[in-house]
């Protein structure tokens, strides 16, 4: 009986909501669609997909996969990093705020809530660069909104952390599944020649195995999938979320254009 109800047990789940307060965050969330003049800008929501098929091709031993979660393991590392650095930034100019004087959290009355379909640690990851990004967009405006700061120093630190988020994600595009496995490298047969000259050679340790991200799923061993060859990872149901009411319109990170030109400010981006 108790084998029967262990049998019959399903999947577990959690029910998962992420909160953002700015524009700012929510525009880094949707990215932008193309448009005539304008080039796509891929958001927290494509990487979430790209990063849950670089997860599958890790398990079907393709070593590329594993190069690329490596890869951008330690980018998301680097931004987090980053970020930081301007929160302190941020922290020592709120910190001239007078003893007398108390100033609260600086958050939206209508924040957006998001529900969250992530299946990779690595997405997991990156909602929490991007949460601490909004988080970071809420005190810079309110350094500015109480002339602790100027207008320019506040578009400049915005702009700033949403390049190392945006520039963490497109980093991610150019992931491709190879086809290959480890065991055609070992044999040196023509999958693992294509893949080479396509892809260009690896790291010794990562070809081998030896060296993987700590996020790296467990391997499927060929064995396993000699009834069909590796296939190229594709998006599940639920990967993809399709926030409507969020503008997605994102200022170019290179462009000249203010932080809120492309949105209506909010509540939280005007003042506290």
């Amino acid at each position: 009986m108790a084998e029967d109800l262990r049998l019959n047990l399903g999947a577990l789940r959690s029910a998962m909501q992420l909160t953002l307060h700015t524009h700012h965050a929510s525009r880094i969330w949707n990215g932008r669609t193309p448009s005539e003049g304008r080039p796509g800008i891929i958001g927290l929501n494509g990487f979430v997909t790209i990063a849950s098929r670089m997860h599958r091709g890790a398990e079907q031993d393709d070593p590329y996969s594993d190069w690329w979660i490596l890869r951008i393991e330690e980018k998301l590392t680097d931004t987090k990093a980053r970020l930081q650095a301007l929160r302190e930034q941020v922290d020592q100019a709120l910190a001239g705020v007078p003893a007398e004087l108390s100033l609260g959290e600086n958050l939206n009355v209508q924040p957006v809530k998001l529900p969250l379909f992530v299946s990779s640690q690595l997405g997991f990851l990156a909602v929490y660069v991007l949460a601490d990004y909004d988080n970071l967009a809420r005190r810079v405006i309110l350094a500015h909104h109480t002339a602790l700061i100027d207008r320019h120093t506040m578009e400049r630190w915005l702009n700033e952390g949403a390049h190392y988020l945006r520039s963490t994600f497109t980093l991610a595009q150019h992931y491709r599944f190879s086809g290959a496995q480890r065991d055609d490298f070992a044999a040196n047969n023509a999958v693992a020649r294509t893949a080479r000259e396509r892809f260009g050679d690896l790291p010794q340790d990562v070809l081998e195995g030896t060296r993987r991200s700590r996020y790296a799923p467990p391997i499927v061993r060929r064995s396993a999938l000699s009834r069909n060859p590796p296939t190229p990872p594709t998006a599940t149901a639920g990967e993809e979320v399709d926030i409507e009411g969020i503008d997605a319109a994102l200022p170019d990170p290179l462009s000249d254009e203010r932080p809120d030109s492309a949105a209506p400010k909010g509540p939280a981006d005007s003042a506290p």
